[in-house]
């Protein structure tokens, strides 16, 4: 089981972004772990969807998610908000059991993009719909694009900040 789990919302810059959060956590003696939802192969979540069951990749994704103390979300800002892999996965887990939160409850999280654009109406809806689900959304978020690219030194903060919070038992 890692430490960290990163997982990224595209397989571009914010997959790369991903892996700098994993080795930034692996330097400060953390085992870390990047998770590309794009290559999950989950259905676009409907209610349609739902009556056919969960996917077969739904419960290896959600025994990773719960096995892992710490998250950290790289997602790319699409049309101002989260983008549909991201959205679609947390619909699947949160319609698993009986309690909507139970994933994500007291769960310690950290957010960060990579956008074309200003990257900041991702970060609030992110930190919005995960505060909803009872995440606890470290208060420093990482917003970087083409013109200024993430900062080592801000990595690691962030880092430092999501291992100060209490993990779920």
């Amino acid at each position: 089981m890692a430490d960290v789990l990163v997982l990224s919302a595209s397989n571009g810059e914010n997959l790369k972004l991903a892996e700098r959060f994993a080795a930034a956590a692996q330097s400060q003696g953390c085992s870390a772990e990047v998770l590309d939802l794009t290559a999950v192969d989950l259905p676009l979540f409907t209610p349609r969807a739902q009556e056919q069951g969960p996917p077969a990749a739904l419960a290896g994704l959600q025994q990773k998610l719960m096995a892992t103390p710490r998250w950290v979300i790289c997602a790319p800002e699409y049309n101002g908000s989260i983008p549909p892999v991201l959205t679609s996965a947390i619909a699947w887990l949160s319609v698993q059991g009986s309690d909507f939160r139970a994933l994500f409850n007291g769960r310690p999280v950290v957010i960060a993009t990579h956008s074309g654009g200003g990257g900041y109406t991702v970060m609030t809806a992110l930190r919005l719909q995960l505060a909803h689900l009872g995440a606890h959304v470290v208060g420093r978020q990482l917003v970087s694009n083409g013109s200024h690219p993430a900062k080592d030194d801000s990595i690691a903060d962030l880092l430092a900040r999501l291992q100060r919070l209490q993990a779920p038992e």
